[in-house]
């Protein structure tokens, strides 16, 4: 079909009405505004290339072309949402992305030539109707945009030197420090989406404690000092990159603990650097992502998923653990692959199932491996599978 640039506009904003409606429809629900941001970068980078690249380059468009040329949109579309921080899970994502493509080639290749004949010859224009799509389109956004800036998070920043805790943090927003700042005693968080970066803190039982909550972001922040817990996660969703932990050699002490959160969305922890504490990373009763660490001289494990939990334990390093390095555990099931294990020692205690394992299943757990550099074992109806 030969489109004119009109047409190629006119027809997009009429396949994004619909995925624009369920994307009003389901941030209230969510209590995110993240399907709106995703529908508004998916309707923008299809319309920078229908000005920038389509209308210029295909002034033929196959039908076939359809699939590559929704790649290219989902590839502009990611990076575009990587650009603007958009924080969206990526499953969810996905298929809002998939579910508009979809759409869009029903709407062209049969429900618009259907009910305008002339669609085809015309060049994918709407006439009248196209006119007033375009005016409903722009209103939509202004009246959408407009609400979304006037309720979003607020941004606080944090001035350097030290701010006395806890910080409770019970309503969304973005807790930003400059370089130099500290928070001594801990950050509590207590509401959805919420975001801390930028700085570091010392002292209290958790360094940072989040409750109920999800859509909480924590990067680039390091901890130091805490007795209990580095970062404590309960029956929340917390994405937790780029940070630091210093645990103190204590029982009891954890780097990252994610815990009672089987009906929350997944967690994820990566590329953090964990080091001491009784284990580094560990989660009870939640679905986990744990992947590029550094987890160093823990005291029991160095990364634990554990009673009836669902991880993914990828490309890690655990080095100097005391015990085992990699636990599955208490009928969870593991994916664990590509991790490098050194260095780690038996329990003085002389227990056998802490032998300086590298990787251990244990009580009726499932553990998936491969491409670790590690011995494996299995105790009480644990057991391995190849992946």
């Amino acid at each position: 079909m030969s489109y004119t640039l009109r047409g190629r506009l006119e027809s997009r904003l009429a396949a994004a009405l619909l995925p624009f409606a369920v994307a009003v429809a389901l941030a209230p629900l969510l209590r995110v505004w993240w399907p709106i941001e995703l529908v508004g970068l998916m309707v923008g980078s299809g319309v920078l290339l229908d000005v920038a690249v389509y209308h210029r380059r295909l002034p033929y468009q196959p039908g076939w072309a359809a699939l590559p040329l929704g790649l290219l949109e989902l590839g502009a579309t990611m990076a575009l949402a990587l650009l603007f921080g958009l924080n969206a899970p990526l499953t969810p994502a996905l298929a809002l992305f998939g579910a508009g493509w979809l759409l869009a080639q029903v709407l062209g290749h049969a429900v618009l030539p259907f009910l305008r004949l002339s669609y085809a010859e015309d060049g994918g224009e709407l006439g009248r109707s196209g006119y007033a799509l375009t005016t409903l389109a722009a209103a939509a956004v202004l009246v959408v945009g407009a609400t979304a800036w006037s309720i979003r998070p607020p941004t606080i920043h944090l001035a350097a030197g030290v701010h006395q805790g806890p910080l409770v943090l019970d309503h969304p927003q973005r807790l930003v420090g400059e370089p130099g700042t500290v928070v001594r005693g801990g950050i509590v968080v207590t509401s959805d989406d919420v975001h801390v970066r930028d700085l570091t803190v010392f002292g209290g039982e958790h360094g940072i404690e989040v409750r109920d909550s999800e859509s909480v972001v924590v990067e680039r922040v390091r901890i130091g000092g805490a007795t209990l817990d580095g970062i404590s996660a309960r029956q929340s969703s917390v994405r937790i990159s780029d940070c630091r932990i210093d645990s103190p050699r204590t029982v009891g002490a954890q780097g990252v603990d994610i815990s009672f959160a089987m009906t929350s969305p997944p967690s994820k922890v990566e590329r953090c650097s964990v080091r001491g504490g009784a284990e580094g990373i560990v989660s009870h009763l939640a679905v986990v992502v744990i992947r590029d660490n550094d987890v160093s001289g823990t005291t029991l494990r160095g990364i634990a998923v554990t009673e009836m939990s669902m991880g993914e334990v990828d490309e890690n390093r655990v080095r100097d653990a005391v015990g085992v390095a990699i636990f599955c555990g208490d009928y969870s099931h593991c994916m664990i692959t590509d991790n490098t294990v050194s260095g780690t020692k038996p329990d003085p205690s002389g227990n056998p199932t802490r032998s300086g394992f590298g990787i251990l299943s244990y009580f009726g757990s499932v553990a998936t491996v491969g491409g670790n550099n590690t011995t494996v074992a299995a105790f009480i109806d644990g057991r391995f599978e190849p992946r």
